[in-house]
């Protein structure tokens, strides 16, 4: 059970690990060079790791109160035929120095919107993808939805165009909470598609879910999980909010007297676990749920799962290719981020250039840690051998300090010690985020975690 004090004491800001290191601890050092002799690299020595593709697509007709993403408000469409046009030329620069013919086995558009496109677009930038890489038609190729862009010929069309996962951006079904984050859409609305997905034959399904909005309190939110559960989609991602205004200037709109208590959130976050496990999905870990058939349940039971940019991922050291402004690629042990802006993503590649804004090359010591954190985060446990192995490294010394420090979490009730390993325990899984932190040697030596979301 987890208490009051509990939630006081470990209920801090804190890292998501989608990557170790963080992307705040990227570094304007790591330039355009850089990045070019990653890519060089991987063509020479024909690496086996699979290679995966991430296409930011930034615009949104409307401003949704609680995002975070890197987004552009507009109804103008012509400006994303300006964009496609870009990202054309961008994938150019990027073949130029990896080579065509590359297998993909993973592809995602995020957004933004990325259904801001037209099928006309979407079908262009699919036709380019095709042109420079291999989609081998057992590849996971998704696309994120805002429902209130798409009805059921769009999706067909999304299907002819080989996507084969779909993720609703649902947040709540609650009318008070949609209005409170200015984005109604009908719980009909995602029923309809999701019956029309499944009918063309769409092979995972994901419904994205955020607790912690404003107006949202456990009886509200235990409604929408019970219409979740009625839909029943192959997987589930449920976020915590993380009101950061000062960051995120569309957060501002809300107040933060109508946010849901650390501990409110504690049990709306208790209610969907237990809830949606009882539906039979399988706990994937901190935000993903997925039932025992889908691909991401059988990565975990498989021990193959991996976090990247975008979550709970079933290919572990995949490299990833970020296209368009903001994005994050991973190629061998070098981390890349594109321009922020789109003005600067532009200018960029108007010059020539290849638009990486900053970045970083990872250490021995940035891997032996990452190899830790993952494990923590996608497994719940870490057998030492496993890292001793890997690095040459004997456990017990190289982290003595870490091991320490881990001493307080076990008397906690967060996870369990042994001579050769330790494992989270069910009411760890709650804080694992803080867990995982105790080994980032960043937040050691840097205490400000303003930058942070709070771990509930």
């Amino acid at each position: 059970m987890i208490s009051p004090s509990h939630i006081k004491q470990y209920d801090v800001a804190g890292p998501r690990y989608t990557s170790y290191p963080t992307a705040d601890r990227f570094v304007e050092a790591f330039t355009e060079d850089a990045y070019i002799q990653a890519l060089a690299q991987r063509r020479v020595s024909r690496w086996t790791q699979p290679l995966s593709i991430y296409v930011h697509i930034p615009f949104c007709e409307s401003l949704c109160f609680y995002c975070a993403c890197n987004k552009i408000i507009t109804k103008q469409h012509k400006k994303s035929t300006e964009y496609l046009r870009y990202l054309s030329r961008e994938i150019d620069l990027n073949i130029a120095h990896l080579g065509r013919g590359q297998t993909v086995t993973q592809l995602h558009l995020g957004g933004g919107s990325p259904t801001f496109f037209s099928d006309e677009e979407l079908t262009e930038l699919m036709t380019m993808i095709r042109h420079h890489f291999e989609l081998p038609i057992t590849g996971e190729y998704s696309i994120e939805i805002d429902p209130r862009t798409v009805d059921a010929q769009r999706l067909a069309h999304l299907a002819a165009l080989g996507f084969n996962r779909l993720s609703f951006g649902v947040q709540d079904f609650d009318e008070e909470v949609q209005k409170a984050v200015h984005r109604i859409q009908p719980a009909e609305q995602v029923f309809d598609l999701t019956k029309a997905a499944r009918q063309l034959g769409f092979n995972s399904i994901n419904v994205d879910l955020i607790y912690g909005l404003p107006k949202q309190s456990t009886e509200s939110f235990k409604r929408t999980l019970d219409q979740v559960v009625e839909l029943k989609p192959d997987r589930v991602a449920l976020y915590a909010y993380a009101h950061l205004p000062e960051r995120f200037k569309p957060q501002r709109r809300i107040s933060q007297y109508e946010l849901p208590s650390a501990a409110t959130k504690i049990s709306m976050l208790s209610d969907a676990i237990s809830t949606l496990m009882q539906a039979g999905y399988i706990y994937i870990g901190m935000d993903h749920f997925a039932l025992p058939t889908d691909a991401l349940a059988i990565a975990k039971k498989q021990g193959r799962l991996h976090r990247n940019f975008q979550g709970y991922s079933t290919q572990a050291d995949s490299d990833l290719i970020g296209l368009g402004v903001s994005s994050i690629g991973r190629i061998g042990a070098t981390y890349s981020q594109n321009a922020k802006g789109l003005a600067e993503y532009y200018d960029h590649i108007d010059q020539g250039h290849l638009p990486v804004a900053r970045g970083l090359a990872l250490s021995r010591d940035d891997l032996i840690r990452r190899a830790v954190i993952m494990a923590i985060m996608c497994h719940g446990e870490l057998q030492y051998e496993s890292i001793e192995l890997s690095y040459m490294i004997r456990f017990n010394e190289y982290f003595s300090q870490e091991l320490t420090a881990l001493k307080e979490k076990e008397q906690a009730g967060m996870l369990t010690m042994e001579q050769d390993g330790f494992k989270v325990t069910e009411m760890g899984w709650f804080f694992v985020r803080a867990i995982a932190m105790v080994f980032d040697r960043y937040l050691q030596i840097d205490t400000n975690r303003a930058r942070f979301s709070k771990i509930i």
